[in-house]
C-alpha cells in the first residue's frame, strides 16, 4: 500500500494514459501513478473512437487511500481509460484504538460510491477489489467490508501481507534495471510497509507478471505513515523526534530474514532500491524543483544517494506552513511526509545501495498485470491445446 496516490499520468499521442517503462527502458513497461489530487484521479480519459479487447479494474482500499484504476490491453502492456484516487484516511486512529472509527469510515464509503459508478459505467469484464492494512487490523474491519458489499455491491478481499508485496513487485519490475542482479524494492504505505527482495543470480523471469517468483525474502513492518505519525507527531518534527522515529523502524528491519547476505550483495553486486509511495514521489518532485507534481518526470527517475541526502535535509528543515502550501505535497500529506521519510532513511541506513529508482506506479498495476497475464495464458492454452496421438 502507497502513502499517497500520486496520480499525473502521462499520456500518448491519442490522448489516453498510455501505460509503458520511462524514457530510456528498452523493455515494454507499464504504470499508474501517485498524484496530489484528493479526488478524482488525475488521468485523461479515453477519446470516443471505439477500442476493442475487455477491460479490467483494479481497486486498492489502503490504511490512506482509495484508488481504482480501469485498463484495457495493449501490445504488452495496458492503456489506462479510467482511474480514481482520494485520500480517505480510513486507517486513522486504529494503532491507538484497534477500530475504524466511524468519521473515518463515512468518508471511505463517499470514495466507495465514486469508485461503484466507475465500475458500473465501465463494466468490466475481470476485476480484483482488494483491502489492506487497516481492515486487516481493525476490529471492525469485516463487518465494515460486509457493509461495503451491502450498500454498494462492492466486494472487496483483504489480502495478506506477502500477496501485498507480491504485488507491489508485480507493478513495479519494469523499472528494475536490466543489468541488475538484484533489488530492494519497498513500499511505505499508511499502516504498514512491505520489502521485497529480488535476486536474478539464478536467473531473471521474462514475464513482467512472474517477477515475484525471484523474491528471495520479504518482510512487512507493522509501520506506515499514519501509525508514525500518530505515534510521534508530524507536524513539528524536530531532528531529535525524526532520528526517534528512525530508530523505531530499524528496529523493525533487525527482523529481515537475509538482512546481512542482503547488505553483503549491495557490496559486491549490481543492486539498486526500488521505492513506490508517496514519500519517495515527494522527494523526487522536490529534487527535480517542480512547481507542480508531473508523473512523467517522476516516474522512472533516478536518485543517487547524495542527492536523497540533501532533499531529505531541506524537507527537515521545511516549516509545516510551507509543507502544505508545497505543490508536490499538500494539505493532505504535509503531516505524513516526514514519517514516511523517517521510514525510507532506515531502509536506506540498513541497506545503504548508491542509487534508488521512483516508482510511481504500485498495487494497482500489479493486479492489472496479474489479471492480464493469466488471461493471455489461458487464451493460449485454449487456443493450442495440447494434442494427443492414436494411442493417447
Amino acid at each position: 500500500m502507497t502513502d499517497s496516490d500520486r496520480s499525473a499520468a502521462a499520456l500518448s499521442s491519442s490522448g489516453e494514459a498510455a501505460i509503458r517503462a520511462p524514457a530510456g527502458e528498452s523493455r515494454s513497461g507499464r504504470a499508474s501513478g501517485h498524484g496530489p489530487s484528493p479526488g478524482a484521479d488525475q488521468r485523461t480519459p479515453p477519446s470516443p473512437r471505439k477500442h476493442r479487447g475487455p477491460l479490467y479494474a483494479a481497486l486498492d482500499l489502503g490504511t490512506n487511500n482509495c484508488r481504482l484504476l480501469i485498463a484495457r490491453p495493449h501490445e504488452h502492456g495496458f492503456r489506462v481509460m479510467d482511474g480514481f484516487t482520494r485520500i480517505v484516511r480510513l486507517g486513522e486512529g486504529v494503532s491507538v484504538t484497534g477500530r475504524l472509527s466511524d468519521a473515518a469510515m463515512e468518508r471511505t464509503m463517499d470514495a466507495l460510491r465514486m469508485c461503484r459508478n466507475k465500475l458500473r459505467e465501465h463494466q468490466p469484464a475481470r476485476m480484483r477489489l482488494i483491502a489492506t492494512e487497516a481492515c486487516r487490523i481493525a476490529e471492525n474491519g469485516p463487518a465494515f467490508l460486509d457493509r461495503v458489499k451491502q450498500e454498494l455491491g462492492i466486494d472487496l478481499e483483504i489480502v495478506d501481507r506477502r500477496t501485498e508485496a507480491e504485488l507491489a513487485v508485480t507493478g513495479c519490475a519494469d523499472l528494475i534495471e536490466n543489468t541488475a542482479q538484484g533489488a530492494l524494492m519497498f513500499d511505505i504505505g499508511g499502516g504498514s510497509s512491505e520489502l521485497a527482495w529480488l535476486d536474478f543470480r539464478g536467473g531473471r523471469p521474462k514475464s513482467q507478471g512472474r517477477m515475484s517468483a525471484s523474491i528471495r525474502s520479504w518482510q512487512s513492518l507493522p509501520v506506515g505513515v499514519v501509525s508514525i505519525a500518530e505515534k510521534f507527531g508530524g507536524i513539528d518534527v524536530t531532528p531529535e523526534v525524526f532520528e526517534a522515529m528512525v530508530s523505531h523502524v530499524s528496529e523493525h528491519l533487525r527482523q529481515f530474514r537475509g538482512r546481512e547476505k542482503l547488505r553483503q550483495m549491495i557490496a559486491n553486486h549490481p543492486v539498486h532500491l526500488i521505492g513506490t509511495s508517496g514519500t519517495v514521489t515527494t522527494l523526487a518532485g522536490l529534487h527535480l524543483g517542480l512547481e507542480r507534481y508531473e508523473r512523467q518526470k517522476v516516474d522512472g527517475l533516478w536518485m543517487k544517494r547524495a542527492e536523497v541526502d540533501e532533499t531529505m535535509k531541506v524537507l527537515l528543515a521545511m516549516p509545516f506552513a510551507r509543507r502544505v502550501a508545497h505543490p508536490c505535497i499538500g494539505r493532505d500529506r504535509a503531516d505524513l511526509v516526514l514519517p514516511g521519510c523517517a521510514i525510507f532513511e532506515a531502509i536506506r541506513r540498513e541497506w545503504p545501495a548508491e542509487r534508488v529508482r521512483v516508482a510511481d506506479r504500485g498495487l494497482r498495476e500489479g493486479i492489472l498485470i496479474s489479471l492480464m497475464d493469466a488471461d493471455r495464458v489461458r487464451n493460449r492454452a485454449s487456443r493450442y491445446p495440447s494434442r494427443r496421438t492414436a494411442n493417447g
